[in-house]
């Protein structure tokens, strides 16, 4: 007999406490107990501590809700991985320029190719070849920093493979090509930031007095492992199937990358599980106790009076830089669809779709939760040997380049 769930039940408010929970652990715990946090197996627990008793709530009132969730996390968790694991394959060697302009040239490669890769693709590609330039640099943190912005999360906007809420924009009915009316904003965003990383870049150069000797590498540039190309193309062929053979795909893609890769390869990526593992055992957390939050914002996010372009982006935006961005676009796609204005596309006018589209998606830049790459590409600098950014540490960075810009893009195409 399947267990009682009361019709109409909701979440209390005081639900969404573990979930701030979590995101306070994950913000302090590597200030204050950074060998503590360092250790998966403690990373693990902090998760399970904060998402066990959701998992308690959700199963006596609401299981087949919780049951989604999981489900969605294992399918969410399977792309990262698989994309990860063939990203691990590809190897980018030779003479890698670290100079302020090929940087930013790398930057806006990825986020072009965002697009066609995903952002998770992309990042996982690109981020240990920028990594290995720049290695010899002193102060070099503000690169993963670039990359997430503009990789990780803004160049990946014009396409729905590009980021996961446009990919479920698409399978609610959206033209697969209708995102490029996102290209303007785009356009502004990247150009702005690659311009304002150039200029930043070449300051701390100068400020590092790095020797001019120690930037370029007198091997010519190969990639290597290129038939994990074909792993990649699995993995897009996959996203368009339905569960369970998107999920099983997946696997395929990932086992064949392994069997196809050698082990030099992921030598010299210095490839290790264990980024992938702290982002599963994170995000799971994550994934569990953000459900009462996501209830709460459905059942009550009429109440922000948001009615106009400007006011999906910001409000969408604010709620993709904690929550997940997909499901965040899912909501304030219904909130614009309860306002019965009409329109083309999934029942809205489409300055409401561009507006919720571009806030899911630029605003998952803002921490380091925001969008999973953006804590895979902070896991992988770290295990390099870079000191990253603390949590609020990085959002110093975000709110001051950011917020600026997305103030513009307001001013430009959303008023």
């Amino acid at each position: 007999m399947p267990p009682f769930e009361p019709p109409h039940w909701t979440p209390e408010l005081w639900m969404a406490f573990p979930f701030i929970g979590l995101l306070f652990s994950i913000a302090v715990l590597p200030l204050v107990a950074h060998r503590f946090w360092n250790r998966l197996k403690n990373q693990t627990g902090v998760s399970l501590v904060f998402a066990v008793p959701i998992v308690m709530i959700y199963a006596q009132h609401s299981p087949h809700l919780l049951g989604e969730q999981l489900r969605d996390y294992l399918s969410f968790v399977l792309l990262l991985s698989s994309l990860y694991i063939a990203s691990g394959g590809i190897h980018i060697a030779g003479g890698l320029n670290s100079s302020p302009l090929a940087n930013a040239a790398l930057l806006g490669l990825g986020a072009v190719i965002s697009n066609f890769i995903g952002t998770t693709g992309a990042s996982m590609v690109l981020i240990r070849p920028l990594l290995r330039a720049n290695a010899h640099r002193k102060h070099h943190a503000h690169l993963p920093i670039f990359f997430i912005f503009l990789v990780s999360n803004i160049g990946g906007a014009l396409t729905p493979l590009g980021d996961p809420p446009l990919f479920l924009g698409f399978l609610s009915g959206v033209p697969f090509f209708w995102t490029l009316r996102l290209f303007p904003l785009w356009l502004v965003s990247v150009s702005v930031l690659l311009l304002v990383f150039y200029f930043t870049d070449r300051t701390i150069l100068a400020l590092d007095k790095t020797s001019p000797k120690a930037l370029v590498s007198g091997d010519p540039v190969k990639v290597r492992g290129k038939r994990n190309l074909f792993c990649f193309a699995l993995i897009i062929v996959a996203t368009f199937l339905p569960i369970p053979y998107r999920e099983a795909l997946m696997i395929v893609a990932a086992i064949v990358s392994v069997w196809i890769t050698p082990k030099s390869y992921h030598t010299a990526n210095g490839f290790s599980h264990v980024p992938i593992l702290e982002v599963a055992v994170i995000f799971l957390g994550i994934f569990i106790t953000m459900l009462p939050a996501l209830e709460l914002l459905r059942n009550y996010g009429g109440e922000l009076g948001v009615t106009q372009p400007w006011q999906f982006f910001w409000s969408a935006g604010g709620f993709s830089s904690f929550l997940d961005n997909a499901p965040t676009y899912m909501t304030f796609a219904a909130l614009a669809q309860g306002l019965h204005l009409g329109g083309p596309y999934m029942g809205m006018p489409e300055t409401l779709l561009l507006a919720i589209s571009a806030g899911a998606v630029f605003f998952g830049a803002i921490t380091y939760i925001g969008n999973a790459p953006n804590f895979m590409v902070r896991s992988i600098a770290e295990h390099s040997g870079w000191k990253m950014p603390s949590f609020f540490g990085y959002m110093l960075w975000s709110i001051g380049i950011l917020i600026p810009l997305f103030l513009l893009i307001t001013l430009i195409f959303l008023r």
